[in-house]
């Protein structure tokens, strides 16, 4: 049953994070330890999974870093074996692995098919292969929940962003149908729709385009990986049971609408 007190407890159960090794991954891997699930963290940066690793450990969490290609279909597989070897089950998974860097803006005209196919393998395909495999283990295991991380840009358009925002449409697609086909078996899933949030692109960008990020937003800032991640957590826990085939859109209001002009009052 749900805790309407709002108390997360993952304790005993086994949680699984792709593109783990920084930014809402990492506070994904963090929230998921700090609920008491233990986690394996997968990315491609195996000293930087190896650095998280020891921070989790240091705090009691029982963690372990599995460096994979998500766009390779036996890495995933090997994976999600290795998980069920070390650990003996697989309840949640967030899959956050996605091709940050490529082209800048560019218009649809002028794209290499290799940017394209680039973003395509990682973003969308890693996503089907993670599906694939997590749903298989969490089905012989009696269920789970899975997170996909979509964006803003999965929602509307951006324009010169043609490989990430097809892609993130795609995520959309995906969620909603695995969420139909496995509804009936006790497992869940959801996507959800990061802003603009404070992550190692943002962070290195420096001070101005972060603060045009955030004069763009309703709210009147950017948002923190960890809110991202607290959003994870509780889509993948009791409290959201009712929940499937969604997606959580966390963007400080960008999607609202057009924030009202500024009107200055007269004097009667």
């Amino acid at each position: 049953m749900p805790d309407l007190e709002g108390h997360t407890n993952l304790e005993g159960q086994v949680a699984l994070v792709t593109g783990a090794s920084r930014g809402i991954g990492a506070a994904v891997a963090r929230a998921f330890a700090h609920a008491g699930a233990s986690v394996v963290l997968a990315a491609r940066d195996a000293d930087a999974l190896e650095r998280l690793v020891v921070e989790l450990k240091s705090s009691g969490a029982e963690a372990a870093a599995i460096p994979t290609d998500v766009s390779d279909e036996p890495a995933v597989t090997r994976l999600v074996e290795e998980t069920l070897t070390r650990f003996g089950r697989l309840d949640f998974a967030c899959n956050n692995a996605a091709r940050t860097a490529g082209p800048p803006p560019t218009p649809l005209v002028d794209l290499d098919l290799e940017a394209f196919d680039a973003s395509v393998a990682v973003n969308l395909r890693g996503v089907f292969l993670a599906l694939k495999y997590e749903i298989a283990a969490m089905l012989a295991g009696g269920g789970g929940a899975i997170v996909n991380m979509s964006s803003t840009a999965g929602i509307h358009g951006v324009a010169g962003l043609a490989p990430y925002v097809s892609t993130k449409y795609g995520i959309e697609g995906l969620t909603r149908v695995a969420a139909l086909d496995y509804a009936r078996r006790n497992i869940r899933v959801n996507a959800i729709a990061p802003g603009p949030i404070l992550t190692d692109h943002l962070e290195r960008a420096g001070a101005e385009p972060q603060h045009q990020a955030a004069a763009a937003m309703p709210i009147g800032r950017i948002g923190q990986p960890q809110e991202v991640a607290a959003a994870v957590v509780w889509l993948c826990s009791d409290n959201s049971a009712f929940v499937t085939g969604t997606t959580l859109v966390i963007d400080g209001g960008q999607l609202a609408g057009t924030p009202a002009f500024a009107i200055e009052r007269r004097s009667q």
